[in-house]
């Protein structure tokens, strides 16, 4: 089974993503969980690139860092997971590029789906889960996480909106794969809300 975790900066994916894998592993799966950008030492070194509040990266350019980012990640790991049988847990995956490169960015949709169709060789998660909050909640939250702060964090709050709206079309024309959860909760009540949506899917 392939899980990904979507959302806006400061949503709390990688506290929830935690939560999920030692809950999934208790029940003796075979699980792991990973993350975009990254998730490969190739990978790690795209982050760098991407994250680092110094780097000036034309849109173009970031889609295709995070592309090949990608396209490592899925045939490395997440492919040989999943044909053995296991569980991947993904912090973000393509519905990123189409969030912050095509609605955040203004790039064409239908050339990012291409791309992203060629890095991934057509592969899908079975489940997407969208921990939505409020942007500026999301980049308060950042700004007090004491947590070093990336290129995105820096940028206008116009940005997010539009990436926020972004997720919500995206989960409007794909609503069987997608579970929108409230992120604005305590993360004790969004991680029950993961759990009863991974419960009933496994």
């Amino acid at each position: 089974m392939f899980i990904t975790f979507e959302g806006p900066e400061g949503s709390g994916k990688t506290t929830q993503i935690v939560r999920l894998k030692e809950r999934l592993t208790a029940l003796g799966h075979n699980v792991i969980a990973t993350r975009e950008p990254g998730g490969t030492p190739i990978g790690d070194r795209i982050r760098g690139i991407l994250l680092d509040r110094e780097s000036h990266i034309a849109p173009i350019a970031e889609m295709l860092l995070y592309s090949a980012s990608r396209a490592q990640l899925v045939e490395t790991v997440i492919r040989p997971q999943l044909a053995a049988g296991g569980i991947v847990i993904c912090d973000r995956y393509a519905d990123s590029t189409l969030a912050y490169q095509g609605y955040g960015r203004g790039l064409p949709l239908e050339a990012l789906r291409q791309i992203t169709a060629i890095a991934t060789g057509g592969l899908q998660p079975h489940l997407t889960l969208c921990l939505d909050l409020d942007p500026a909640e999301g980049i308060r939250r950042r700004h007090h996480s004491g947590e070093a702060l990336n290129r995105f964090d820096a940028l206008e709050l116009a940005f997010h909106e539009r990436v926020r709206a972004g997720y919500h079309a995206l989960i409007a024309a794909e609503p069987e794969r997608w579970v929108l959860i409230d992120a604005a909760r305590p993360p004790d009540q969004v991680a029950e809300a993961v759990w009863e949506t991974i419960r009933a899917r496994l």
